[in-house]
């Protein structure tokens, strides 16, 4: 396998995850998976919440990929690889910045500002349904989100913090 086909195969998993976790967000955490995902939407001083049962799951899946691809497919590693590199930003991004879990930095301006913003008009939903900004890397304009969310409140689609919308 040249080193061509192993970058492309990386950066096709590694983008590829970010539309899987738009779907996994949206319909398994959100659809028959809230269970475990509620408490993340919920305040709560835990150090870990029943959400990162998630990353047990899906690390587990991808450990899986990285011994199976070892014996059988050079290909199938090296998309495990693509794939932890996906879950090293998604953790950095999401648990880091968003929810800051590791350190305390709120970004004054640029992308990091609007992927903080788009997460956090996510988290504006109370319960499941409805919502917006289910990827995690990229982030739609925060203003296009808030008019998607006002138009859910309106359609009694979602229940919504109406402080959210407001600022």
């Amino acid at each position: 396998m040249s080193w061509w086909e192993i970058i492309a195969i990386i950066l096709a998993a590694l983008i590829g995850m970010e539309f899987f976790a738009w779907y996994a967000h949206k319909y398994i955490m959100h659809g028959w998976g809230w269970a475990w995902h509620r408490d993340h939407h919920e305040p709560h001083d835990n150090t870990l919440e029943k959400n990162d049962l998630f990353a047990v799951v899906f690390g587990t899946i991808v450990f899986l990929m990285f011994w199976i691809g070892y014996y059988v497919s050079d290909a199938l590693w090296w998309a495990a690889l693509g794939i932890t590199l996906y879950g090293v930003i998604y953790t950095l991004v999401h648990d880091g910045l968003v929810h800051q879990r590791y350190w305390r930095w709120v970004p004054k301006r640029g992308y990091a500002k609007r992927l903080v913003q788009a997460h956090k008009l996510h988290h504006a939903t109370i319960g499941k349904e409805g919502g917006v900004s289910f990827g995690f890397v990229f982030a739609r304009d925060p203003v296009k989100l808030k008019a998607e969310l006002k138009e859910q409140r309106e359609a009694g689609v979602a229940k919504v913090r109406e402080a959210d919308l407001s600022s």
